[in-house]
């Protein structure tokens, strides 16, 4: 089973091939990939709001705290599936509708639904993503192996 599921519009648009190539390089565990799309200053914002992943809500911002933020969070998940819903690109931003499952040692899962926008520079370098989603509804979707279907 493929771990990047697109059923979704998909004309050619920059922040859209900014998202999928983001997404390519978390479901293939390629960080320095994924730190090269994003601009300089760049701000991650997953989720967007004070949560446990940024406790001051204000995003990770730069390349150092963006890898940070890898290090920390996205490294710390065994396997991600990206199931992509819809995507809406115009201006320098694409919003895509998802749901991304992840696995976490001894086979524990957890599905995010969510929006996540992205936006590009004229270079085609992310500015800006922003995950938009529930950290509460998120946790209640933990799930042991013996109820994972992954």
């Amino acid at each position: 089973m493929s771990r990047i599921v697109w059923e979704a519009p998909d004309g050619d648009h920059p922040a859209r091939r900014a998202a999928r190539s983001s997404m390519a390089a978390v479901v293939d565990g390629r960080r320095d990939d994924w730190l090269a799309l994003f601009a300089p200053d760049a701000v991650v914002e997953d989720p967007v709001g004070p949560s446990m992943l940024d406790p001051e809500g204000r995003g990770h911002r730069g390349t150092d705290e963006i890898r940070r933020f890898w290090d920390r969070h996205i490294a710390s998940v065994d396997a991600y599936w990206f199931h992509v819903w819809d995507s809406f690109a115009n201006g320098p931003c694409c919003a895509n509708v998802v749901t991304i499952t992840t696995a976490m040692d001894r086979g524990t899962t957890m599905t995010i639904d969510c929006v996540i926008v992205y936006t590009v520079d004229d270079d085609g370098l992310i500015t800006s993503l922003r995950a938009h989603w529930e950290p509460d509804r998120a946790m209640a979707t933990l799930s042991s192996p013996a109820r994972s279907t992954h």
